[in-house]
């Protein structure tokens, strides 16, 4: 149950290429001004879970949108992996940076917007933000819980780097999210991701989360962890007020 001040419905926003991108948008009713959040999906698609989280942000004074990734292509059949999996891998990364910077921008544009946004990712979401942070120069703070295969050890043309070599020019703080459990990203991939990031100078907090794996956060899954996804709820809030609410 949210609040009835609390607004959400499906929109669309441009693209850097003009593809008109579908989302799900929630959003303070009262006129405000307030900063933002770019929720970023598992594989599995923009499903009610994603929309809740966006909701959930928008009870706590953010402007969510949760973009659809598979807009061009199409959402994958959620029980199927090996359709999951396939699609996943045929976004490039360049075409979903893209994306999510039209999300960003859209944001900033909105007249109730404070200016500064943030983005958060979930499994292959969470790698996203990774590089979105790398990427994009327009956003102000970025969340990576459970993001995978950022050592790849094979590349493609829809994903040709590593999202752990692009940390030399990642222009955000991160916190990143993970658990012991989890074999993609390991927590040795963690720790390697965490080196870099001392390495390079970044700002950064990290935490490691025992009895939990991947997608620890997804209450609508099995692999559901209460404690951690609650104490990952508060330290997320806590990150996004000091870098987007300040």
């Amino acid at each position: 149950m949210y609040p009835p001040e609390i607004q959400s419905s499906m929109v669309q926003y441009p693209s850097q290429d003009g593809t008109q991108i579908n989302a799900s948008l929630s959003r303070p009713a009262a006129a405000g001004h307030y900063p933002g959040v770019v929720v970023i999906m598992e594989a599995f698609g923009l499903n009610d879970h994603i929309k809740d989280v966006a909701r959930r942000f928008a009870a706590q004074g953010y402007i969510a949108v949760a973009p659809d990734m598979y807009t061009r292509e199409g959402a994958p059949d959620p029980s199927n992996m090996d359709s999951v999996i396939q699609t996943m891998l045929s976004v490039p990364d360049t075409q979903a940076v893209a994306d999510l910077d039209g999300a960003i921008v859209h944001i900033k544009r909105m007249p109730d917007s404070n200016g500064k946004v943030g983005a958060i990712g979930f499994c292959s979401g969470g790698r996203y933000t990774l590089i979105l942070g790398c990427k994009s120069t327009n956003l102000d703070a970025a969340v990576d819980s459970a993001g995978g295969f950022i050592l790849q050890e094979q590349h493609t043309p829809q994903r040709p780097v590593s999202p752990i070599e692009m940390i030399p020019t990642l222009s955000c703080p991160l916190l990143g999210l993970f658990g012991e459990e989890d074999p993609n990203p390991s927590p040795a991939h963690a720790a390697r991701m965490q080196e870099e990031l001392a390495k390079h100078g970044k700002t950064y907090e990290f935490r490691m989360y025992r009895n939990a794996g991947h997608a620890f956060f997804a209450d609508y899954r099995p692999s559901y962890r209460a404690a951690a996804a609650q104490d990952m709820w508060h330290r997320v809030l806590v990150f996004y007020d000091q870098y987007l609410k300040a």
